[in-house]
């Protein structure tokens, strides 16, 4: 993460010095267009295109943090291994399931999205295609009926 923001860093600094030296060239030739602030404009745009790239480097790295953070709390909230404030186990009212079980889900869940992305209408089969792939965990009665 460290990388990532000196890289951020270095392409903003880079771009605001590209726009002092366009600002400075038209200066020096009185706003009339010439070769030296055709060049200075010309590195601004680089330089523009650099920061973008940086940003957008930083912003699929936060939405990766993200996601990321955000499959870690429901595998705690639904494997029951999250803890309150007081430093002991949290109640949801929802009794924990396996992570296997979990995993199983989360499966069904993306191939039904694929699906229906692609506005196939199959969704059944593909739900019981991600079932009947996956392990099941025998103190659950729905995988046990398979």
């Amino acid at each position: 993460m460290d990388n990532l923001v000196d890289s951020l860093n270095n392409a903003y600094q880079e771009f605001v010095a590209a726009a002092a030296n366009v600002l400075e060239a038209k200066e020096v030739a009185g706003a009339q267009k010439t070769a030296a602030t055709d060049a200075a404009l010309e590195n601004f745009k680089q330089r523009w295109e650099l920061f973008r790239v940086a940003c957008d480097q930083a912003e699929e790295f936060v939405e990766s943090v993200k996601q990321r953070i955000g499959s870690e709390c429901l595998v705690d909230e639904a494997t029951g291994s999250v803890t309150g404030k007081s430093g002991q186990a949290g109640t949801t009212g929802l009794p924990p399931i396996s992570a296997v079980r979990l995993e199983q889900m989360s499966k069904a869940v993306r191939w039904l999205v694929i699906e229906l992305q692609h506005g196939s209408g199959a969704a059944g089969g593909v739900a019981a295609h991600a079932h009947s792939s996956a392990p099941f965990d025998a103190r659950f009665s729905e995988d046990a009926a398979q």
